[in-house]
């Protein structure tokens, strides 16, 4: 029995973009909730908490990105081709993040204000592209002679701009409850009082995508409820639940750690959810993962380099979380 290498390559990319929605949704959902915090001294807080590792989270995007290029090139030329617009839009809006970080504590206090709106405004637009890009994907992508076949709108469409709406709030969330684990005082108090109208609200989103997707895709509707599936796939939701009132529990016992842990299993669920949805296809309707592969000469090559360069990654990604641990607060940074 030979080594699957299209199916390694496949979980390797779906790590990759877990580690970034895990780890780069915490800090865009920070950009998302500053509207909600009008002090000053209270935003800066809210960044630092998350300026000594924002950017080396970016590593698991250009991962994903590099190993879907490699390993899937007929699904990264048809993905691209087909999300030209909401990719470019969401760079666009990693972009302005980026460069809000960097300048935002270097401008004056009178000027202060257009970094917070270009970080707001960034955080915002990546997030929503981002949930466009998977609502899209879900929608499938009609290809003809191993190229795209549609048109440059064709991602617009109502269920994707609710999954944008959706992506917002769980970042919202996960931003929330990461503000919660690293702040104190009146700002971790402020937390607490939104993290469960966001717990809520990102539960009605949850159950529309899970109610929408069924019926409008009639393979995804027998995927979850034929027999024996539904016995098999039940685990799902009644994990979601239970996360879900881990989290309210958490909050209402002022607990410092599990509310962001139970969020971060609460949008992994989510994403299986939808990855367990389209299984095996890489671009649906029609086209599995072993028939966008690359020839498996490729995919060994690559997987050396893999091998070597993920452990590194995630060493240094420890290492830095772990410098960087504990509170931090308006006087002294991390104590």
């Amino acid at each position: 029995m030979g080594i699957d290498l299209p199916l390694i390559w496949f979980l390797i990319i779906v790590f990759s973009i877990m580690m970034y929605v895990v780890m780069d949704g915490f800090d865009l959902g920070i950009g998302i909730l500053f509207p909600w915090v009008k002090a000053s001294r209270d935003r800066d807080v809210m960044m630092n908490t998350v300026a000594p590792v924002w950017d080396g989270n970016e590593t698991w995007l250009v991962l994903g990105g590099a190993g879907l290029f490699g390993a899937f090139p007929l699904a990264y030329a048809v993905i691209l081709d087909a999300l030209a617009i909401p990719l470019t839009l969401m760079l666009i809006g990693l972009i302005f993040r980026g460069v809000a970080f960097e300048f935002r504590f270097k401008a004056s206090e009178n000027r202060r204000h257009i970094w917070d709106k270009a970080f707001i405004g960034g955080s915002l637009l990546a997030t929503f592209c981002q949930g466009i890009v998977v609502g899209a994907i879900l929608n499938g992508f009609p290809v003809e002679n191993r190229g795209y076949a549609g048109g440059a709108l064709d991602w617009l469409t109502p269920f994707a701009l609710f999954c944008g709406l959706g992506l917002v709030v769980a970042y919202a969330l996960l931003g929330c409850t990461w503000l919660v684990m690293k702040t104190a005082g009146e700002l971790q108090a402020r937390m607490y009082q939104l993290a469960v109208p966001l717990l809520l609200t990102l539960l009605a989103i949850l159950a529309g995508v899970s109610i929408w997707t069924p019926i409008a895709h009639e393979e995804i509707a027998q995927r979850w409820f034929s027999l024996p599936n539904l016995f098999w796939l039940l685990p799902v939701p009644l994990l979601v639940l239970l996360s879900a009132w881990g989290i309210r529990r958490g909050v209402q016992r002022n607990a410092h750690y599990s509310p962001f842990m139970l969020t971060l299993l609460l949008v992994f669920l989510g994403l299986s959810g939808l990855g367990i949805s389209i299984w095996p296809l890489l671009i649906p309707p029609s086209i599995s993962l072993w028939e966008a592969a690359s020839p498996p000469q490729s995919l060994g090559f690559m997987l050396i380099g893999a091998l070597f360069i993920i452990p590194i990654i995630l060493v240094y990604t420890f290492w830095s979380y772990y410098v960087f641990r504990g509170k931090v607060s308006h006087e002294h940074g991390y104590h």
